[in-house]
């Protein structure tokens, strides 16, 4: 039982690291928030869609393939595309009456399965990092295996919430200027995370090899990805 303590403590650890990066969904959740208390538990639903299928395929052998320059080549391409495009319709809603209405149309939900399943560093982490905690995992037990499942997801949970709510409360209490601001700093995000999605699926392609450490993208992003 101490082996199975220890295990789920490192593990919490490694994926703190990665949920409190900087990325995508970070900065979603901050928009959303500027609507909804608890855009960030609806968000983080919506990762846990993605996440926990995906945990048992890629304990089945999907790991491989996910970890080949052909699909991070092309799920880069196509995550960075959907990015600048959520960054740039954020930014078209700033005059609207309310932008925090029109964003929160998009829904947190959706926002969190499409986010998750569209980022390549988030995929690539469990195919290699996440693969390895799983193993570790399986090793002690299917006990094991599911309560790193749970825990791994539940940091999602409390640091997308947390951001949401710190959003909702700083936001009715700044006003709508100051939600402009935010919705435009986090749509700010979204592009410069989409631009960087691209170009590291650019230079993977056109090179045939990217290098993990000092990509700019996998510096802000590579530590887990999942936020």
């Amino acid at each position: 039982m101490s082996g199975l303590v220890v295990f789920l403590l490192q593990a919490m650890l490694i994926s703190l690291s990665g949920v409190m990066a900087p990325g995508p969904l970070t900065a979603a959740a901050l928009a959303a928030g500027t609507r909804s208390r608890h855009a960030g538990a609806r968000m983080a639903l919506g990762h846990g869609v993605v996440e926990f299928p995906l945990l048992f395929l890629i304990m089945v052998g999907l790991g491989t393939l996910l970890a080949s320059d052909a699909a991070r080549v092309g799920i880069g391409v196509a995550g960075g595309g959907f990015l600048i495009y959520m960054g740039v319709q954020m930014i078209r809603n700033l005059r609207a009456a309310d932008p925090a209405v029109q964003y929160g149309q998009q829904g947190p939900l959706r926002t969190g399965i499409v986010l998750s399943a569209s980022n390549p560093y988030f995929l690539f982490w469990w195919a290699t990092v996440g693969l390895a905690l799983a193993s570790r995992a399986l090793e002690l037990g299917v006990l094991a295996l599911v309560l790193f499942a749970a825990a791994h997801w539940l940091c999602d949970f409390v640091w997308l919430e947390a951001l949401s709510l710190a959003s909702f409360k700083g936001s009715k209490i700044l006003g709508g200027r100051n939600q402009r601001i935010i919705l435009t700093v986090c749509a700010l995000a979204l592009l410069f995370f989409g631009v960087m999605f691209i170009h590291d699926a650019a230079r993977r392609l056109l090179t045939g090899t990217a290098e993990e450490v000092g990509s700019p993208a996998a510096y802000v992003l590579g530590a887990g990805a999942n936020a």
